[in-house]
C-alpha cells in the first residue's frame, strides 16, 4: 500500500518562505514523476509542480520563479520549497504521482496571512 505523508505546512506571512515535504512509501517513487498539488478554498484541486524520475521540471504559471521541486530517491522524498509566498497560495497542499495514481496523503496546510 503505498502511503504519502506531506509535512511542513504552517502560518507564514506574505513575502515568506516555507518548505514542503512529502515522505513516500513503496518501490514505485524513484522510476515515477512526482508532484505537489494544492486545494484552496471552495476550489478543486490543481497541479502546482511536477518532477521527473531524471529531475526535469515545470511549474504552473501562478509558482512559477516562486517555487522550487525537489527530490531525494534514496529517501524516497520530495520537497516543495516556496518563497515569495502570497495570500492566495493559501491551501491544503498534497503530493502525488503525476498523473495522480496513487491515495491522496492528508496534506500539509499553508496559510499565507499578516
Amino acid at each position: 500500500q503505498v502511503q504519502l505523508v506531506e509535512s511542513g505546512g504552517g502560518l507564514v506571512q506574505p513575502g515568506g518562505s516555507l518548505r514542503l515535504s512529502c515522505a513516500a512509501s513503496g518501490s514505485f517513487f524513484s522510476s515515477s514523476t512526482m508532484a505537489w498539488y494544492r486545494q484552496r478554498a471552495g476550489k478543486q484541486r490543481e497541479w502546482v509542480a511536477f518532477i521527473r524520475s531524471g529531475g526535469i521540471t515545470n511549474y504552473a504559471d501562478s509558482v512559477k520563479g516562486r517555487f522550487t521541486i525537489s527530490r531525494d530517491n534514496a529517501e524516497n522524498t520530495v520537497y516543495l520549497q516556496m518563497n515569495t509566498l502570497k495570500p492566495e497560495d493559501t491551501a491544503v497542499y498534497y503530493c502525488n504521482t503525476f498523473p495522480a495514481l496513487s491515495a491522496w496523503g492528508k496534506g500539509a496546510l499553508v496559510t499565507v496571512s499578516s
